[in-house]
Order: C-alpha cells, then structure tokens, then sequence
C-alpha cells in the first residue's frame, strides 16, 4: 500500500486510540462524503442542462474522473492518471476530431464534471466500502443528467466494480462488458483483498450486473483465473490465438436482450511498445490499431466506459502513454456520443 493509501488507515486509528466518539468520526466522514456528492451532482447537472439546451443529442460522454490506486497489487501511479489523460486529450499537439468524425469541442459530445476527491475521502478514514459506494453514487449522478453517459477516467482497475454496479441498478439490468487487458482481474480475493484491482471482475460477475463478460488481450492468467472463468462463462480471448479470433473480435455485436454495453480498457491490453507506462508490463500484447478495430467495428449502444491503469509514474518517454490514454478516450467518447 503506499503513503497516501496508508494515510486514511492511519488517522483513523490515532482518533481511535485517542478516544474520540465513533458517532463524532462518523459524522465528520458523511459531511465529507455528502459534499463531495453535491459537488459531482451540481457539475452533471450544469453539464446536462448546457447539452439539453443545445438540443440535437441523444447520447453524451461525460468525464468522470477516479484517482484510486490503493487497490493495486504493485505500484499505486495509477491514483494520478486523470489530470494526466485530461492533459493530454486538450493538449494542442493534434486536431479535436476523432477518427470517426466526432468534434470533442461540442460540449454534446463530450464534457466533463471532474473527480471522485477519493484521497480527500480516505484521508478521513473512509473504508473501502463506503468508498465504493461513493464512487457508485457518483457515477449515478451523472447518469441522471439525461443524456449524460459516464466515461470514466481511472484509477486502477479496482473502480470497474462500483462504476458497472451503478451502471446496471441505474439502468434496471445486467450489461454486456467488452474487457481489454492482460490479465482476466477474475481473483475471488486477490492477496486477501476483496476490491483488489485483480478482482474487480470476480465482484461485477458475482452481484449479477453482467450478462456476457468478453475478456480480449488477455496474456497473464492462472489456473484461478481460469477456473474463475470457467466458473461465471467468461469468453476470456488470450493473446497466442488472437490470430485466430481476430475476425471474430474485429465484428462483434453486443448487447441484444440487455441494457446496453459497457467497454473497461485496461492500458496494459496494449504492448508495451505501444504503452510503456503501466505498472505491470507485459510483452506481446495488442497493437493500438488492433484495438481501434475492435471499437470501430463493434456494434452496440455503449452506455458507459472506463479507462484504467495508465500509470503517469513510469510514464517516461515523453508523455507518450498519456497520449495513448487519451486517444483511447477520444474514440471511446465517439461510440459513446450520438
């Protein structure tokens, strides 16, 4: 866990040791909490009354922002991603279109309502189930601000669990899931943790809140994400036959019969040739345009998506793997956006 995990955990147990009244604790905590929801809640609504009153969309992406890393099993970077990726996508070195067309400058195609405070949450002693539930509320949040539709900026991966829990309550029903990565993140408790992001998966499947669980790019799994899989009919897609599956995943449809479909892009999906800043690097991955044909191509009503993993700390050439993220933000925000 690092520093900044630590921290929360650590007051806590010094107001503890000192004595102070848990109801006192308590109460401090929900005006923090409940003020950070009013500010999630005021943002999308102001988003969603300026694309209203533009008129002409039926479906917007809207930033969302979750700066969570102390779920990581190895390096907690990912906790700084979301100021890095906003960055990137409006840093000027290239054009506000996206490859399909769509001009993110058009607040009806994307805007953003900025981030769950989550260090300022846990440095009140918040646990981490409370702090999911701060995470599922916000994301309903933006989803009431019709047609707001949450792109979600992680983090690690941890967030995928309460950010589809919101997703499907909100909409009345399981989702189907596009999921990206290397590894399957199927653990039932990875090192003991619950909300590991290497057991983000194990938790939306077992609460019911998908429908298909597709897992492509997948290049680091064990006999337990295996099993695991086996276990909830998870279509897992490993790299060594991704020449086989290629035609298949390049035309997928998604989503009949359900509520719509929800993509997770783990960064590390990517080769490391392609994405050098994540915390677990892992060779023979996909191409980015592997994965921009996977999107382009899908058929599907995307209600919701994240991005995750991006680990601004081993970011080092030149920004390079924030520049991906954020592309991948961009072509996500034009399946999103209609």
């Amino acid at each position: 866990m690092s520093v900044v995990g630590r921290r929360g955990i650590h007051i806590l147990q010094k107001l503890n040791a000192a004595n102070i009244p848990a109801e006192l604790i308590e109460k401090g905590q929900n005006r923090v909490i409940d003020a950070s929801l009013t500010l999630i809640r005021e943002r999308a609504k102001l988003k969603g009354e300026l694309v209203r009153a533009l008129g002409g969309a039926v479906a917007s992406s809207s930033l969302l922002g979750v700066p969570l890393g102390h779920n990581s099993s190895f390096l907690q970077g990912p906790a700084f991603a979301p100021p890095r990726i906003r960055e990137a996508i409006w840093c000027g070195s290239t054009n506000s279109t996206t490859e399909e067309g769509k001009e993110l400058n058009d607040p009806r195609v994307l805007t953003d309502v900025g981030d769950v405070p989550v260090q300022e949450i846990r440095d009140c002693g918040v646990d981490d189930d409370r702090l999911m539930n701060v995470i599922s509320e916000s994301v309903k949040l933006v989803m009431e601000e019709d047609p707001l539709r949450p792109l979600v900026l992680g983090g690690d991966h941890s967030i995928s669990f309460p950010v589809v829990r919101a997703v499907s309550e909100k909409l009345g029903g399981p989702v189907d899931i596009l999921h990206l990565d290397a590894h399957p993140d199927i653990y039932h408790a990875f090192e003991g943790n619950a909300y590991s992001h290497a057991s983000s998966f194990a938790r939306i499947m077992e609460g019911g809140y998908a429908r298909r669980l597709l897992q492509v790019g997948i290049r680091s799994i064990t006999k337990e994400g295996q099993a695991q899989g086996k276990r909830f009919g998870v279509e897992q897609f490993e790299m060594r036959t991704f020449s086989r599956d290629r035609q298949l995943l390049e035309n997928l449809k998604l989503g009949e019969g359900v509520k719509g479909v929800y993509i997770s892009i783990d960064v590390d999906c990517l080769d490391p040739a392609f994405a050098p800043g994540v915390s677990h690097i892992e060779p023979g991955g996909l191409s980015f345009r592997d994965v921009l044909n996977i999107l382009h191509n899908l058929q599907a009503d995307v209600v919701a998506a994240d991005v995750v993993e991006f680990n601004p700390q081993r970011d080092t050439v030149d920004g390079m793997t924030a520049m991906v993220a954020a592309k991948l933000v961009r072509e996500l925000t034009a399946k999103i956006s209609k």
